[in-house]
C-alpha cells in the first residue's frame, strides 16, 4: 500500500521564526517520510490583505529556500508555488458557484479579520476559504495538517466536496476525495520575547518579539539582550508568575538538545546576566546549519528555480487531472484538440 498523500500550504508573508520551526516545521520534517507530501507557497492567499508587490516574489522565493534548508526532502515532498498552477484559481471559481454565501459569512477568521480591516475588507478575504478548498481538493489528498485555527476551514472544504459530489457525481464513484484532518504531534509552544504570555508570531509589529531563522548573530544577541525578564535570581520552569523565565528556559532546552531536568539543574542558581549569553550562543549555534544550507541553496545558480519548476510540473499534472474531472462532471466543453 502506497503512502498517504498530504497537502499543506503556507503564506509567504513575514519571516519564519523559532516558533514556526520548533512548534511545527521540525516535527514535520522528522515525520515526512511517512507520507507523499505536496507543499506549496500560498502567494494567492497572501494578497487577501494589503501587501507590498515589491516583496511578494522575493518572500515566496525565500520561504521555499528556507523550508528546504530546514530539512524538507524532495524524495518525499513536492514543493511548488500556488499561482504557478492556474487550476487553483479556476477550480475556486467553480466552487464559488456552488458554495452558499452563508457558509462563508459564518467563518470565524473572516469575522475577526474583517473587524480589523473595516471598510477596506475585500471579497478575497471573505472568499479565501473557497480558494483554500480548491487548493486542497485539486490534489485529492488523504490528509490535511490542521491547527485549531484551520479546523473550520477544513470542514468547509469537506462540505464543498460533498456538495459537488452529490450534485454532479456518479453514486458509484465520487469526483472528489473527502480529506481527513491530520492532527500533528504538538510541537513546542514558543512564546514572544516581549511577552511570555503570547505566542511568538510573525504578525507581531515588534521585531524584538521573535528570533527569525535568518537573523544574524548580532541581531540575535540584541534581541535576547533586550528580551523581557524578571528581577528574580535563580531560573525555574513552570512558575505561572514567571512566564518569560519558563519561555527562555524552554528555548534553551530545545536548542541545546538537553532534557528539561538537566537544564533545570544547570540554571537553577543562574542570574539573567549569566543565562542570556548562554542562550544567545546556543541559539546562534543551533541556527547556523539552517542558515548555511539556506545560503548554499540561494547561491547555487538555477537550483531553486529548478526545484520549483519540477514542483509546478508534478503538481500541475495532478491538479489538471482533477480539474478535468470536475469540468466534465459540470458539463463544460472539452479543450480543443
Amino acid at each position: 500500500m502506497g503512502r498517504q498523500r498530504v497537502l499543506s500550504g503556507v503564506q509567504p508573508t513575514g519571516s519564519l521564526h523559532l516558533g514556526n520551526y520548533l512548534g511545527a516545521i521540525r516535527n514535520w520534517v522528522e515525520g515526512q517520510s511517512q507520507y507523499d507530501n505536496y507543499f506549496f507557497m500560498a502567494d494567492l492567499h497572501a494578497i487577501t490583505i494589503p501587501h507590498d508587490p515589491k516583496t511578494l516574489a522575493a518572500n515566496t522565493y525565500t520561504l521555499a529556500a528556507l523550508y528546504l534548508a530546514c530539512g524538507i526532502d524532495l524524495n518525499f515532498t513536492t514543493i511548488f508555488v500556488q499561482s504557478h498552477v492556474p487550476a487553483h484559481a479556476e477550480l475556486a471559481w467553480i466552487f464559488n458557484c456552488i458554495t452558499p454565501l452563508n457558509w462563508l459569512e459564518r467563518m470565524i477568521q473572516f469575522k475577526e479579520k474583517a473587524l480589523k480591516q473595516g471598510e477596506n475588507v475585500s471579497i478575497g478575504l471573505l472568499d479565501y476559504p473557497v480558494l483554500q478548498a480548491a487548493d486542497i481538493l485539486l490534489y485529492q489528498p488523504d490528509l490535511v495538517p490542521v491547527g485549531e485555527d484551520q479546523k473550520q476551514h477544513l470542514e468547509l472544504t469537506r462540505d464543498i466536496a460533498t456538495r459537488l459530489n452529490f450534485q454532479f457525481g456518479d453514486p458509484k464513484r465520487s469526483i472528489l476525495k473527502i480529506p481527513e484532518p491530520l492532527i500533528r504531534p504538538e510541537g513546542a509552544r514558543v512564546m514572544s520575547l516581549t511577552d511570555g504570555t503570547r505566542k511568538m508570531s510573525k504578525s507581531d509589529p515588534s521585531e524584538l518579539s521573535r528570533i527569525n531563522l535568518l537573523d544574524s548573530p548580532d541581531q540575535i544577541r540584541n534581541k535576547i539582550k533586550r528580551c523581557k525578564t524578571d528581577p528574580i535570581r535563580g531560573l525555574i520552569f513552570d512558575d505561572p508568575t514567571r512566564p518569560e523565565c519558563h519561555n527562555l528556559l524552554t528555548l534553551y532546552t530545545l536548542l541545546s538538545g538537553q532534557t528539561k531536568a538537566a537544564v533545570a539543574v544547570e540554571c537553577q542558581d543562574m542570574g539573567w546576566g549569566q543565562f542570556k549569553p548562554l542562550l544567545t550562543e546556543t541559539t546562534i549555534a543551533a541556527l547556523k546549519p539552517i542558515q548555511d544550507k539556506y545560503q548554499a541553496i540561494v547561491n547555487e545558480t538555477g537550483y531553486l528555480e529548478s526545484v520549483l519548476r519540477q514542483g509546478r510540473e508534478r503538481a500541475g499534472e495532478i491538479a489538471n487531472q482533477t480539474l478535468k474531472q470536475v469540468r466534465e462532471a459540470l458539463g463544460f466543453m472539452n479543450y480543443p484538440a
